[in-house]
């Protein structure tokens, strides 16, 4: 093939919006963008009914395809983890692991730093363990502790790799000197699993927090005269993940908080991803078992244990059910996490490969990476 692949997809997410005056030109593995007035009558055209985009980033994903991080802390697992979720659409992500014993910690940051850091996989967030016993969830209460040299220690080791790290800490557990040195090293700081009044959340964010875990979530709700930690976080424009799946956060919540936030193009998707994406319906998380029952995971203890949805399902219930326009889904799902992270490039579509584009059709409710269309027209099959 000489003269490459023209795909003319109903819209191309370009710059936060949907464009209709492009093209994407495939050739040697790479897609460019090019102007539809351009494309030769007589080049091989694939006519598609759907959006192109980049795919999906996820900063939260604790496991995948049967495997917990947790439990596999090594650059094996992270690439399983990674393949799965690559399957639905999801094709960056930042590999979790919760609230554990130091050792398994350690473990996790040396896997990353020995994988690397790549388009693919962008990090590491650690999540935990200096949290709030009140606002645990599932994370094991036998090994939340305050804050040590250990763990700063293993935050230097990570940003002396140039890994992007994110940590999710309790602003009541961890005082504001130490929020500030580990914000130094250029650590995203991120507020969760918190009681922290109002007061404590603004002085963690004046000594440098710059995000929020899975907003509502593991949070005290919201009091009028208690404004407490999430009134403090979207008053303040934090870069926010939060969770579609209409079971960590109601539905209406949800809209009250892109309504509420005071800048709401800082809110980002994440899925809170379990070993049953791709894998079996139940898993072992420190000695329990979480079962998939009706859409959640519940421990024996009765807790959500992180959540079973894909990152292409949340785009669709942002549209589905939040009301969002299309553009607006895929921006939580794109331009949002990637530009918390310090990679606006994996917003573009063009320049990137076949594979870390996908296509969407019928109002974001069904996702397809770009490569299996091409697949399938080079193989002569119809591409739909």
């Amino acid at each position: 093939m000489t003269t490459g692949t023209y795909i003319l997809p109903t819209a191309i997410y370009v710059e936060k919006a949907l464009d209709r005056s492009h093209a994407v030109h495939v050739m040697d593995d790479r897609a460019h963008l090019v102007q539809r007035d351009t494309v030769p009558s007589d080049g091989r055209v694939i006519k598609i009914d759907g959006i192109v985009a980049p795919g999906f980033l996820d900063l939260q994903v604790n496991g995948g395809g049967g495997v917990l991080f947790n439990d596999d802390p090594s650059p094996q697992a992270i690439d399983h983890i990674r393949d799965t979720h690559a399957r639905y659409g999801t094709i960056g992500i930042l590999p979790t692991v919760i609230t554990d014993a130091p050792d398994v910690i350690d473990r996790a940051a040396d896997a990353v730093i020995a994988h690397g850091q790549t388009d693919h996989v962008l990090g590491i967030h650690i999540e935990g363990p200096h949290i709030s016993q009140g606002r645990r969830g599932t994370h094991s209460a036998e090994l939340i502790r305050p804050f040590d040299e250990r763990t700063f220690a293993t935050l230097c080791r990570l940003r002396d790799a140039n890994i992007s790290t994110k940590l999710t800490l309790a602003p009541e557990v961890v005082d504001p000197e130490t929020v500030h040195r580990i914000a130094k090293l250029g650590v995203i700081v991120s507020i969760g699993h918190t009681v922290a009044s109002n007061a404590q959340t603004w002085a963690a964010i004046d000594a440098g927090a710059s995000c929020a875990t899975h907003l509502m979530n593991a949070m005290p709700p919201l009091i009028n005269r208690d404004p407490g930690p999430v009134v403090a976080i979207m008053n303040a424009g934090l870069a926010c993940g939060i969770i579609c799946d209409g079971i960590h956060v109601q539905d209406e919540m949800f809209k009250l908080a892109l309504r509420a936030h005071a800048r709401p193009e800082r809110m980002f998707l994440v899925s809170d991803s379990m070993p049953t994406i791709g894998g079996p319906d139940q898993f072992d998380l420190y000695d329990m078992t979480v079962r998939l029952t009706e859409g959640q995971l519940i421990n024996s203890e009765g807790s959500l244990a992180g959540a079973h949805i894909t990152q292409a399902q949340g785009v669709a219930r942002l549209v589905r059910a939040i009301g969002l326009d299309v553009a607006g889904a895929l921006h939580m799902a794109i331009d949002a996490p990637a530009n918390l992270i310090g990679r606006s490039d994996l917003a573009n579509v063009d320049g990137r490969a076949p594979g870390d584009l996908v296509l969407l059709s019928n109002c974001a409710q069904h996702t397809t990476m770009l490569h299996a269309i091409l697949e399938k027209e080079w193989a002569g099959e119809p591409a739909q």
